[in-house]
């Protein structure tokens, strides 16, 4: 098996798979995201969320509030569809193309991982028996993250005739709504207004502006055919139409080509001019030679980023469409992050979460730190926003970051869920020093990083108390969402010591180093770093003695338990069936919360703590969450119930390639693809970041023969090979370190084989 080649046959005419398979097969490059839609269109009564986006560029849509109380959400961001330019209508001999039409002889679809595109074959014979061969790959392009290619190929198989291309630019486009389902928009808007179409040199061009942002985007498409052909532009108010005519002859294969470029105001000055170059720029080249450093890219990328498994091939495909996908899906620049979906469709209309943070950044953080670093920069970005938004939630001090947002502003409507959910500023907190940690790089610290730090370790002080020689957090949300607005959130306390302990440590190591520009600019005072001190020293953190574990918060072990025999399988996920306060007065978790703090944090507990705190919450998870399973996976492994660790992580796994939460028609789950990399490397590898350096604890799973993974630490990179009895540590670049394994110091010079402790035993 191939593991870089993700391949179905395509036969199906299901509306359901139709929509599934335009998110699979997506092409999306961190700036651009286009899902795959057929190029011909699906007949009128099919539904289909057709759409190209750019990863930051949004609108403002309305936000009802039935009781507009004060600091309510009144308007949100949205991500937007912006133009169409996949599509590409075929005439053979006066008979259109379609998969709805005539008869299908073969059609499949591949995702090539390793080449960086999608490629459709289709075998189709006309009512009236014309055969044609149409093979179609398309391109994100990973070195011009502007560009969008399709290569449009067809042969004729049994006839000469006459073959026609129209192909169209569409800028009158609206974003996918359903009314029923809380995770995507639920009204139509149009949020995208065509300024002006116009053909400049064979190159159609579309500006366009938003409804309410005020932003604008220009997109440009140019159509090449391998042969002369009779080409006419056709422009209208709001697209254009390139009608391309000419001759086929029998096992003849011709090709159209067509560019298309995306440039937004975000980023670009003067963006209609910048399109233009950047076309220029693409058609000079040859595809070819753009395909070529695609792959130069990709071969780059996995050198650093595989993680080989052996002994399951499928669950091998899996993780590598999941790495692939995280690739297409993270911003490349200071303007954007992830969205929950990627670029792969609007769930959840394409804001950022705290899933970056604790999902997505571990990945990159040891494989490519300098996209953490852009993460991370965003933030920074953001950070008057931040201090704004806290103004707004009633604190005199600090920055308190929003749920979810796009450019900086709380997008959240539900604010239990939401806004309550102050751990986004200890998530944000614990990515930097988990930056600092992997990479020493002190100067992005005292250029960014620290006044984050310090502003989210202001907000706690803000938000929280001392009583009887305890500090206190009230009336917040931890992750598990079907538990809101509580008193001292185990989760959310544990991350906010984090957060203030490294303040103060930060402070001490930037002042010893002259390195004060952060404290000086927000006038930092010493008395502050005081406060944080005693506050992270006196942090309440539940703990339950008769039981041995971490209460979720005050009072969640006084709730009754849900009922989990009687609720039927399809009333599940829970928040589609239940109201949520009748969720909140029960003992049931959507997510991993405590056990999500076990991990992160687990020196802050004992190990029986740990355990008896996951046996606990295990019994009461309903994983409703795509962000669960992955970290019961992680914890269980610790715990060395490495069945219970390898049916978690088969779950994560193959999440969208086997939809198995049924709603990935509405974009991939980037942060469980993020999770899925943890638990193999932080859960079957025992990988954690500490202050003292890397330390592992590798098990093998009785299915597997053997796995390994690459790790970036400071200016090394290390290859971790599991495999028979052995663990070896390889030395591949920089210099030697020190590595900690089962809890042992060793000096790794070149290569380090230590025999297992023990084999998982998966049932």
């Amino acid at each position: 098996m191939n593991k870089y080649l993700f391949e179905i046959n395509d036969l199906s005419t299901d509306n359901d798979d139709l929509m599934l398979h335009e998110t699979l097969f997506h092409n999306a490059n961190g700036y651009l995201g286009v899902r795959s839609n057929y190029e011909e269109g699906y007949p009128e009564q099919y539904n289909s969320i057709r759409g190209m986006y750019i990863n930051g560029f949004y609108d403002f849509a309305e936000m009802k509030q039935a009781e507009n109380l004060y600091g309510f959400v009144e308007e949100k961001q949205t991500m937007v569809n912006i133009v169409d330019t996949q599509g590409i209508k075929l005439m053979v001999d006066g008979e259109e193309f379609s998969l709805f039409q005539g008869t299908v002889l073969k059609s499949s679809r591949i995702l090539d991982m390793k080449k960086g595109i999608t490629k459709r074959t289709i075998l189709w014979r006309s009512p009236n028996h014309r055969e044609v061969e149409i093979v179609i790959t398309r391109m994100a392009s990973f070195t011009m993250l502007p560009l969008f290619t399709i290569d449009y190929q067809v042969t004729a198989k049994n006839f000469s005739g006459e073959v026609k291309f129209t192909s169209t630019h569409i800028g009158n486009v609206q974003n996918y709504f359903n009314p029923n389902d809380p995770r995507v928009a639920a009204e139509s808007f149009q949020h995208i207004l065509v300024e002006n179409a116009d053909v400049q040199d064979g190159i159609s061009i579309i500006s366009s502006k938003t409804s309410k942002s005020n932003l604008s985007v220009w997109s440009a498409v140019k159509n090449e055919l391998s042969k002369e052909g009779n080409v006419q532009q056709q422009v209208h108010s709001l697209s254009v139409d390139c009608e391309i005519t000419t001759s086929i002859d029998q096992d003849e294969t011709i090709s159209l080509t067509k560019y298309t470029v995306l440039c937004d105001s975000i980023r670009y000055t003067n963006g209609s001019e910048k399109a233009l170059r950047f076309m220029h720029e693409a058609t000079a080249k040859t595809l070819a030679g753009m395909y070529k450093e695609q792959e130069e890219f990709l071969a780059d990328y996995w050198e650093n980023a595989s993680v080989d498994v052996d002994g399951d091939d499928e669950l091998s495909m899996a993780i590598y469409y999941n790495l692939y996908q995280l690739l297409q899906s993270v911003g490349k620049d200071r303007f954007s992050n992830v969205a929950a979906k990627g670029l792969s469709g609007e769930g959840y209309e394409g804001h950022y979460f705290w899933d970056t943070e604790m999902y997505i950044q571990p990945f990159f953080l040891l494989t490519q730190p300098d996209i953490v670093k852009n993460l991370i920069a965003y933030r920074y970005n953001i950070l008057d926003s931040a201090r704004e938004h806290a103004k707004i939630m009633g604190h005199t001090k600090g920055a308190l970051f929003p749920w979810r947002t796009i450019m900086g502003k709380e997008c959240s409507g539900y604010y239990p869920s939401g806004s309550a959910q102050y751990h986004i500023n200890g998530d944000i907190a614990y990515s930097v020093i988990n930056y600092y940690l992997v990479t020493k790089d002190l100067s992005f610290i005292a250029d960014k990083g620290a006044e984050i730090l310090f502003e989210t370790a202001r907000l706690w002080l803000d938000v929280g108390h001392f009583h009887d020689g305890k500090f206190l957090i009230h009336n917040v949300t931890g992750p598990d969402e079907y538990t809101c607005v509580v008193n001292n959130n185990y989760y959310t306390n544990t991350l906010a010591q984090h957060n203030l302990k490294w303040a103060v440590k930060f402070y001490e190591l930037l002042e010893s180093k002259n390195l004060t520009s952060a404290i000086e600019k927000i006038r930092l005072e010493r008395s502050e770093i005081e406060s944080f001190k005693q506050a992270a020293e006196q942090m309440y953190l539940p703990y339950n003695e008769e039981l041995d574990i971490n209460p979720q918060d005050d009072s969640f072990l006084s709730k009754k338990v849900w009922d989990f025999e009687n609720t039927p399988e399809d009333k599940y996920p829970l928040l589609l069936h239940y109201h949520p306060l009748h969720l909140y007065r029960h003992q049931v978790l959507k997510q991993a919360d405590t056990v999500l703090a076990h991990f992160i944090l687990e020196d802050a507990q004992s190990l029986s703590t740990i355990e008896n705190s996951f046996a606990y919450y295990e019994k009461i998870t309903t994983h409703d969450s795509s962000l669960s399973t992955c970290i019961y996976s992680i914890v269980a492994s610790k715990l060395k119930q490495y069945d219970k660790a390898y049916e978690y992580f088969g779950e994560s796994a193959k999440l969208d390639l086997f939809n198995t939460h049924k709603n990935t028609k509405d974009g991939i789950h980037t942060a469980n693809m993020g999770g899925n990399y943890m638990a193999i490397v932080y859960g079957f590898g025992g990988l954690r970041i500490k202050e003292d350096g890397l330390h592992f604890a590798p098990a093998l799973p009785e299915k597997w023969t053997g796995y390994n993974f690459k790790v970036r630490f400071e200016d090394s990179v290390i290859l971790v090979r599991i495999d028979g009895d052995n663990c070896t540590f390889s030395l591949q670049k920089g210099t030697e370190k020190a590595i900690r394994v089962y809890g042992k110091t060793y000096e790794l010079k070149d290569s380090l084989v230590i025999p297992l402790e023990e084999k998982s035993h998966v049932l």
